[in-house]
């Protein structure tokens, strides 16, 4: 596994209305990668496409434990043992990257907002590894990513929601009920929606 810069871009236009939103696919979403997925985004821009990460998708397999011991990296708290891997996406799924909240910031960090940040580099993870970290963090290998414009098309296909991100939605490890505590956000049920779009 690498942890990498690859999949975002600090560069000029990379800020778009959902940078900081969660996206929630709907019931008609027809691939089964996002099913009932929950995605934190990170760059939404119309020129340059958007990158986020699935926050709702653990993988059973795969152990934080596992990954610092790869990267020859000696656990010295026992908060290592809390941080859940997800599937972040699909794109490019050697890479790491850790969705963070803002106390911690480093070269290489991009501060998404106010509260929440994202960090690739190796030094995060000896952070973690030595308590010395952020207060709240997931770790995702890969990422889900669209090309200029496609998001927002798929969008007006009805394929997602935008609703608000929180910190609790987000860091929270109630991973079965996320997908319909965003929709709550929102005031909508699972069973208020829709495929089609117009009838949600």
């Amino acid at each position: 596994m690498a942890v990498s810069r690859a999949g975002y871009s600090q560069g000029k236009g990379s800020t778009g209305y959902l940078t900081g939103q969660l996206l929630v696919a709907m019931p008609g979403m027809t691939d089964p990668r996002f099913e009932r997925a929950v995605i934190y985004m990170c760059v939404h821009s119309l020129e340059e496409g958007a990158m986020g990460l699935i926050i709702n998708k653990p993988l059973p397999d795969v152990r934080f434990g596992d990954i610092l011991s790869n990267l020859k990296i000696k656990p010295q708290s026992n908060s290592c043992a809390q941080v859940q891997v997800h599937r972040g996406g699909p794109v490019q799924t050697q890479l790491g990257f850790i969705l963070h909240s803002g106390d911690y910031q480093k070269a290489g960090t991009l501060v998404i907002d106010s509260e929440i940040c994202l960090s690739t580099t190796t030094d995060i993870l000896r952070a973690i590894a030595e308590g010395t970290g952020p207060d709240r963090n997931l770790m995702a290998l890969g990422y889900a990513g669209w090309d200029s414009r496609q998001l927002d098309d798929e969008i007006k296909r009805n394929a997602w929601l935008n609703v608000p991100a929180d910190m609790d939605l987000l860091f929270a490890q109630d991973y079965d009920a996320k997908w319909s505590r965003a929709l709550a956000k929102i005031g909508i049920a699972a069973h208020q929606l829709s495929s089609e779009a117009g009838h949600a």
